[in-house]
């Protein structure tokens, strides 16, 4: 069993910048892969970036690319997704998920533990 806990969204203004962060409990967390998932309202579920158990592969939705950054700390057992150049587009509540997956991979149906989701507004 995995828990996960999100922190780190707001309100924040056009342009601007947000880290979120996801601490897993366990000792297995250097063993899953991790992902950002977001859901704005009247929206599914959709991906945004995952991270493989090392921190060697790493995906992105290709809106988000070269904009936003997931990296994990195994000591630490969290996970991060930095967000820069923030627009309207990108306000949804943001959720963590683990999977005991051999690589990261984007399909949500895969992922079997999930945060409670935190909230990110961008203001225009």
């Amino acid at each position: 069993q995995v828990q996960l806990v999100e922190s780190g969204g707001g309100l924040v203004q056009a342009g601007g910048s947000l880290r979120l962060s996801c601490a897993a409990s366990g000792r297995t967390f250097s063993r899953i892969s991790m992902g950002w998932f977001r859901q704005a309202p009247g929206k599914e579920r959709e991906f945004v970036a995952v991270i493989s158990r090392s921190g060697g592969s790493t995906y992105y939705l290709d809106s988000v690319k070269g904009r936003f950054t997931i990296s994990r700390d195994n000591a630490k057992n969290t996970v991060y997704l930095q967000m820069n150049s923030l627009n309207a587009e990108d306000t949804a509540v943001y959720y963590c998920a683990a999977g005991r997956l051999p690589t990261a991979v984007a399909a949500s149906s895969l992922y079997d533990y999930w945060g409670q989701g935190t909230q990110v507004t961008v203001s225009s």
